[in-house]
């Protein structure tokens, strides 16, 4: 009888059982990361950000309150693997299990979650597998040979998960700005926030040019989220360096990390990264703490942002860099998701400042050097 795993590149493997349904068995690898959430496995599993990532379910209980593709973060879903402790698969209800089944996703449940995690939180995010086997000894040779291929991919994770292709989305506030997107693996909730404010978006690929994006006249440029190392973002960091003290610039999650690259700073990996939607931010900018959304795996160094750039933003449960500011070259990094805001709506503030503070600087800016110019 075959039996499914899900095994790490260590070696170290944990059992459960698949859908019954779920035939032939979609074996991948991916990175194994685990998210604290207690609802909201749509939006998880559709966040490109997730791309190459085996997602660990903490919550006991998945798919108990159905689907809904209106709060899908993209149009496809991007995870490697779903491990939970139960799933939800029965007459009644079994609308996630079949997105899952639909999509090729391996599904695992009845997994020692709790183990799990205790592991990666001890040892940090290792790569493994899901996989289907009559013997762990078979699976650990299926499961390292699919984790050695998974990890030969484009490096550029932010490239893989980008648009490929310009996109207009109209406004819904005439007034508003003309806000240029460099998409890095957005999340739809990024761009709704953007439409609600604005008079029109044009989203653009991550490897686009300062140029093609100077061709649109921007009043601002947004950094989205995005999956990955930082480091190996191509031609954006340069792109945005073009940009740097003519728009405002807002970056979110994966936008904030190549932003600070942009501004001469560095990244590192975090040991397990933090996924969840109950982390604890200080924010300086809106004088507030609350709860936040966070999805990332890499933070930036503090000590080696620019000095007239100001950490404005903690995570208060490590005292990572959570976000930072700078009036004078009129830029904004955050490291959280301020469009997902759970239960609170704290953080989308952070938006407005974006479009009412940071614009209104870039107009008063242009006017006073208008004004003082010799001509």
């Amino acid at each position: 009888m075959m039996k499914t795993f899900l095994v790490l590149q260590d070696g170290d493997a944990f059992e459960g059982q698949s859908l019954p349904e779920q035939t032939p068995f979609p074996e991948k690898a991916g990175e194994v990361v685990f998210n604290t959430s207690h609802s909201g496995y749509e939006e998880i599993a559709t966040d490109p950000s997730y791309f190459s990532q085996i997602m660990v379910m903490t919550a006991p209980m998945m798919g108990n309150y159905g689907v809904d593709k209106n709060v899908w973060e993209s149009n496809q879903l991007w995870i490697q693997g779903f491990v939970c402790v139960q799933m939800q698969n029965s007459k009644h209800e079994n609308s996630w299990a079949k997105r899952l089944i639909e999509n090729k996703v391996p599904v695992i449940s009845e997994v020692d979650t709790r183990k799990l995690v205790l592991k990666l939180r001890s040892q940090g995010t290792p790569w493994g597998a899901v996989v289907q086997a009559d013997s762990l000894e078979t699976a650990k040779t299926k499961a390292f040979a699919l984790i050695e291929k998974q990890k030969n991919i484009e490096m550029d994770w932010v490239y893989l998960a980008s648009r490929k292709a310009i996109e207009d989305r109209k406004g819904l506030n005439p007034k508003g700005p003309r806000v240029a997107v460099l998409d890095f693996g957005a999340k739809e909730n990024i761009i709704r926030e953007l439409i609600a404010r604005c008079s029109a978006v044009r989203i653009f690929p991550s490897r686009t040019s300062a140029v093609t994006i100077q061709d649109w006249n921007p009043d601002s440029l947004m950094l989205t989220n995005g999956p990955g190392d930082p480091a190996e973002v191509k031609i954006a960091p340069a792109t945005i360096q073009h940009f740097v003290g003519k728009l405002p610039i807002f970056g979110i999650c994966m936008g904030h990390q190549v932003l600070a690259l942009a501004l001469g700073a560095k990244t590192y990996k975090l040991k397990f990264g933090h996924r969840g939607a109950n982390h604890p931010i200080k924010d300086e900018i809106l004088n507030k703490i609350y709860m936040s959304s966070q999805n990332h795996g890499y933070a930036v160094e503090d000590k080696t942002l620019p000095s007239d750039v100001v950490i404005t933003h903690r995570n208060l449960n490590d005292g990572t860099v959570a976000g930072f500011y700078s009036k004078k070259l009129n830029v904004l990094g955050i490291q959280y998701h301020p469009e997902s805001h759970p239960g609170p709506h704290e953080a989308t503030q952070l938006f407005d400042f974006f479009i009412k503070d940071m614009h209104a600087r870039k107009f008063a800016d242009t006017t006073t050097k208008a004004e003082g110019s010799p001509c």
